[in-house]
């Protein structure tokens, strides 16, 4: 077992794996009462703070107010799922914007307030390492791991909304901040990450005992990914270098064996670049303490209702139906793609209790399995230790071929990278690497991942995709106005000022 599975990280792991996991200390309220400026004077101290910045990563799934998954998020936006569910009305925003209807009442609020949240804790860490006590090396880290950290948290509001409010300091009353329009919002984000990448102050690659802290290769991920959705051309030769420094560094590596990937023994193996840990181990999450150190409750939000066992998954586990896999999805792969059966859990011929939009397809690559929540002494479905995987080697591969045909560079090498990544899937290799060949690689490569919608949206495929269904399940189709989902009306009705996007 992975001894480093706990969402806490670095040196606070052993006191929170060991002990209760509960993160009442992520409110940071010093115990001893002495004012702030005396609490922060130390290495230990200024990682409770960093660990405190860390923790809205493992909200969104369920943060006690909704289910906010960001994988389900992504892909009920493009065209391998469906929503699923005990029925259409059944976390009904997703329904409404898997159908490009969203609105103030229906959009995915809560993303909102979990990462704003990680950006005012980022903040915070900020600070606190430019104060007097713990050591330089302590507050250089310390600085810049937050610095990312917060850029990221940012690239998945900027993402979704487009429009937001941004600030680098935490506000004073009223709470407000200029809402930005998103060609701004990526012009100030840009040159943090280009500033935070130039320090160099982070490795390649942390060793193991620091899983889960964002590395020097995560910082290159995000910008490539960033620069990349923008078609910010002018700096595709910078994201292509970065690309290669990864791949020349020899710190990652595609695993042999794509199906490993996806389970424990898998999770931080030679390709995983960042994962967001989730620990069954001593959980206290449960449904009054959804914010507490614990597991994932994703597995269950995409897994059969009511399953009579087999496949590793104990008889009458609960899973909520949602995210089944399309037909069309499971059909896309070549014969002989070792990626199909890694992606999709074909559970046709069982009986169970169908949801809305079954297909007898879901999502294999974080499937349930009783073994990844046995440690957990809460509630078990809120609770599986699947690590969600964000960067990946094969990513780096992939990114690299399209930045060099993008940017006229090498087709042979470009066409290396592909093949890499098609050849580890068991398929015979492309004879040309071009953009078409790439999103199809992507396409199979990341199944699941989050990853699709935002490849249509960036290379003008979307319009031409996201159309109605034969089913009837998707009746509207993408146009440009939806590339940014709509604001929460809790925040319009919070901030006046703000401006609802088109929609």
């Amino acid at each position: 077992m992975n001894k480093n599975k706990s969402i806490i990280i670095g040196a606070l792991a052993s006191m929170f794996v060991m002990g209760s996991c509960s993160d009442d200390f992520l409110e940071v309220n010093n115990p001893t009462g002495e004012p702030l400026e005396e609490y922060y004077v130390n290495d230990g101290t200024l990682d409770e703070a960093l660990t405190a910045a860390y923790a809205p990563l493992h909200w969104p799934d369920w943060d006690g107010t909704a289910y906010n998954d960001l994988t389900v998020d992504a892909e009920i936006l493009g065209d391998d799922f469906w929503v699923g569910g005990s029925s259409i009305t059944d976390n009904q925003h997703w329904h409404k914007l898997f159908n490009f209807e969203g609105s103030g009442t229906q959009t995915l609020a809560t993303l909102w307030t979990d990462f704003y949240s990680g950006i005012k804790r980022c903040n915070d860490a900020i600070k606190y390492a430019s104060w007097d006590g713990p050591s330089e090396s302590a507050k250089k880290s310390a600085s810049v791991q937050a610095r990312l950290l917060r850029v990221y948290y940012y690239n998945i509001l900027w993402h979704y909304y487009g429009n937001v409010p941004f600030y680098l300091e935490n506000l004073t009353l009223p709470y407000t901040a200029p809402q930005m329009k998103a060609d701004e919002i990526y012009a100030q984000l840009i040159v943090e990450l280009e500033d935070i990448i130039k320090t160099n102050q982070l490795p390649m690659r942390w060793d193991t005992a620091n899983n889960g802290r964002v590395s020097q290769a995560f910082a290159y991920m995000l910008y490539a990914e960033m620069v990349m959705y923008q078609n910010d051309k002018a700096r595709y030769p910078q994201a292509l270098s970065f690309m290669k420094e990864i791949i020349s560094s020899g710190k990652y590596s595609l695993m042999s064996d794509y199906a490993e990937i996806w389970k424990e023994s898998g999770e931080w193996g030679s390709e995983s670049i960042f994962e967001i840990t989730y620990d069954d181990n001593n959980a206290q999450r449960d449904w009054s303490t959804s914010m507490s150190a614990g597991g994932s409750v994703l597995p269950t939000l995409i897994s059969p209702n009511a399953w009579p066992g087999g496949d590793g998954w104990n008889a009458g586990e609960d899973g909520w139906g949602f995210l089944p896999v399309r037909l069309e999805t499971y059909e896309m792969f070549e014969e002989g793609d070792v990626r199909r059966d890694a992606t999709v859990w074909d559970v046709r011929g069982v009986t169970y209790q169908e949801r809305y939009q079954d297909t007898h397809l879901w999502l294999a690559k974080y499937r349930p399995y009783s073994e990844n929540n046995q440690d957990c002494p809460t509630s078990k479905n809120l609770n599986y230790n699947n690590n969600k995987r964000i960067y990946r080697y094969a990513e780096t591969l992939l990114n690299a071929a399209e930045l060099l045909i993008a940017t006229g560079g090498s087709s042979s090498e470009a066409l290396k990278y592909l093949n890499m990544v098609r050849t580890r899937a068991g398929l015979e290799g492309y004879s040309e690497c071009n953009e078409d060949n790439i999103i199809n690689e992507r396409h199979m490569e990341f199944c699941g991942e989050g990853k699709r919608y935002f490849d249509l949206v960036r290379t003008g495929r979307a319009a031409s995709v996201l159309v109605p269904d034969k089913y009837g399940y998707r009746t509207n189709k993408w146009t440009p106005s939806k590339k940014h989902i709509p604001l929460a009306q809790s925040e319009l009705d919070a901030d006046p000022s703000l401006v609802q996007n088109e929609y």
